[in-house]
């Protein structure tokens, strides 16, 4: 809501400027600019625009790397309430594009909180857009699906034109043909020690943009080594690893043939989970085709059957790309499938060796509906392969019933 930074927990100053949105199609959303704002020259922020429906979280959602690329606009009125906290980033950076919210939080009040929600965008130097009717704006992106778009401030020494955004924002590529992983991998390896020393399991996680929690819940299994996207099967294999894990990460996974690569060398020799990013990366190693949804689903309330069992989980979402479930029929099982649009949400290979999920288990928006997939993996590790799925047990149910 302020032209100059903000720090701490001080108060930003109470005169905004004025801003637009504007997206490829010509639609024009009026707001006021909040944020980093560069010291000098004109500032315009754009990418894909999509919408997240999750109800907390923001400060999750705006430091997950798979949101590079993009601009997330926050369906829920009210942001920055409960401030931030270092502790709750999910990476290094802020590799979103930046922010739309329909109505910024002028206190915060949390006991852990350190700083308010502008601050910590100055400080990673992302920009936002406040006062949008991001009620209006989430029924276009549903109708017309993802669109690219760009915002800026309309009045004060900064002021960009409505030509210029609208001209952004038809230059800006999206996501499509990409290669995003590039961007948040991490540029050199890591090592993450067990949480609990008696646990001597290595798993090698290929970063793909990788989220901090999900580190946390692998490093309850063993020790992690943490390697960028590049590294080849040779590499990860010289670990000693038990198991190998596909992480979660941004854009086109067509436009990543070397993870692709790597992937389809280690199957059959390690035991392979991927989420999300991860997942769409295995299916294409088996021979699996990828498809771009209209809007992606990114929220916290998705429903998921896990059809090995039958049971229904309350999920986090965050992807524009699917898999095309036929198209791993001859080599895989669908596991998980979304119950509101019937997308894929999850396969196991036939051979047991390897298995993903599209949704994002560390999450725990259920709260931990979906946290036995990380004890699914560890049985993996030390099993080597996985009991067949053939048929799904919601359906056995039915037939006996």
């Amino acid at each position: 809501m302020s032209d100059v930074p903000v720090t701490g927990d001080s108060r930003p100053p109470m005169r905004p400027y004025a801003a637009a949105l504007v997206l490829a199609d010509g639609s024009v959303f009026e707001g006021e600019h909040f944020g980093a704002v560069p010291e000098s020259g004109p500032v315009v922020s754009s990418g894909e625009v999509v919408f997240n429906t999750a109800l907390t979280g923001y400060q999750e959602i705006l430091t997950d790397p798979s949101y590079a690329g993009q601009i997330i606009t926050f369906t829920y009125p009210h942001i920055g309430n409960y401030g931030t906290v270092d502790d709750d980033s999910e990476s290094r950076a802020t590799f979103a594009r930046g922010v739309i919210i329909r109505d910024l939080a002028r206190r915060h009040s949390s006991w852990r909180a350190q700083r308010p929600l502008e601050a910590f965008l100055i400080d990673h130097g992302l920009s936002g857009i406040a006062g949008v009717d991001t009620r209006r704006l989430t029924r276009l992106l549903r109708s017309s699906g993802a669109m690219s778009g760009a915002f800026g401030p309309v009045e004060g020494p900064l002021a960009i034109t409505l030509e210029t955004l609208k001209q952004a924002a038809v230059e800006e590529p999206g996501t499509d043909g990409v290669d995003l992983v590039a961007e948040v991998t991490t540029p050199l390896p890591y090592s993450v020690p067990a949480s609990d020393p008696d646990r001597e399991r290595v798993i090698v996680a290929l970063d793909l943009g990788i989220k901090s929690t999900i580190v946390a819940n692998l490093a309850r299994l063993g020790r992690v080594e943490v390697v960028p996207a590049s590294t080849d099967a040779d590499a990860v294999l010289a670990h000693g690893p038990d198991g190998v894990f596909l992480s979660n990460g941004p854009g086109d996974p067509t436009e990543v043939p070397y993870v692709v690569d790597t992937v389809r060398r280690l199957l059959g020799r390690v035991p392979v989970f991927g989420i999300c990013l991860g997942h769409q990366v295995l299916s294409l190693a088996v021979g699996g085709r990828i498809v771009k949804l209209p809007f992606g689903h990114h929220g916290a309330n998705h429903p998921v059957m896990d059809q090995t069992t039958g049971v229904v989980e309350i999920t986090s979402q965050n992807h524009n790309f699917a898999v095309d479930a036929e198209s791993v029929d001859g080599t895989a099982v669908l596991t998980h499938v979304n119950l509101n649009d019937g997308v894929c949400e999850g396969i196991q290979l036939k051979d047991g060796t390897a298995f993903s999920v599209q949704h994002h288990p560390e999450a725990a928006p259920g709260p931990h509906d979906s946290g036995y997939l990380f004890e699914r993996f560890a049985r993996l590790m030390d099993d080597g392969r996985l009991k067949p799925v053939e048929v799904a047990a919601a359906s056995s149910e039915d037939e006996e019933d």
